[in-house]
């Protein structure tokens, strides 16, 4: 790489922080914390713009965009929030055998999926960690706008796919939802009392780490735990 294109993405990714750590910041203000030319720092946010890694607003103001959300998303999956539900989704999925996901509100009324633990259908949904899906008409996105019932759970059908349903059930801290677990299902699965059950299992799981998070979720309908098996207990 020459020292030209060297320095181009030096100035980038110091634009690129710049606008990570303040959240939302003018364009003066870009250039003025990297001592770029306003010129200059235009020019590289736009392609910054260009790549989904910045987002400009109808203020010309600019913010983290969707891409750098995204590759932040994979980047912690190893960190807190994810391994303090693994275990929870192991134990969703292993008594479902269906496909658990871990979301996070995101930018754009859109939630992000940062964890999966796949089921062990010969069908299921596969990962879809660092995707995005719009909040309104889904399982999570109802959870992220506080709909979720008493019972601790809710459900959409083809929320986001056709013939595919969703269950999920909110974490919290103190009283405000943070993230949210779901269970996809193909509907042609839905039958009898599956949906109470998994949404049981599920709300319960939630509703526990939510209490580990400092959370005050409210007493489910249906119990405030999950009665686990000794085998369960015993992993």
């Amino acid at each position: 790489m020459s020292e030209a294109s060297t320095r181009t993405a030096e100035r980038a990714m110091a634009l690129l922080a710049v606008v990570c750590e303040h959240g939302t910041i003018t364009l003066a203000e870009c250039a003025r914390e990297t001592g770029l030319a306003a010129s200059t720092a235009l020019r590289l946010l736009r392609a910054l713009e260009n790549g989904g890694f910045v987002r400009r607003e109808t203020d010309g103001s600019f913010r983290p965009g969707t891409r750098i959300v995204q590759i932040g998303a994979q980047a912690l999956s190893h960190e807190s929030l994810v391994s303090l539900c693994h275990e929870a989704m192991e134990r969703i999925a292993a008594v479902t055998r269906e496909s658990v996901y871990l979301s996070i509100p995101s930018h754009d009324d859109t939630a992000l999926y940062i964890a999966i633990t796949e089921g062990t259908h010969s069908v299921r949904h596969t990962s879809w960690v660092g995707r995005t899906v719009p909040r309104r008409g889904t399982s999570v996105g109802a959870v992220f706008a506080g709909d979720t019932p008493p019972r601790g759970y809710l459900v959409v059908e083809h929320g986001v796919e056709s013939d595919v349903s969703a269950i999920a059930a909110p974490l919290l801290t103190g009283s405000r939802v943070i993230a949210a677990l779901s269970v996809v299902i193909p509907d042609y699965r839905l039958r009898g009392d599956s949906i109470t059950r998994i949404g049981t299992r599920l709300a319960g799981e939630a509703h526990d780490l939510s209490r580990s998070l400092g959370g005050n979720p409210p007493q489910l309908e249906y119990g405030l735990r999950v009665n686990r098996t000794a085998t369960e207990r015993k992993s």
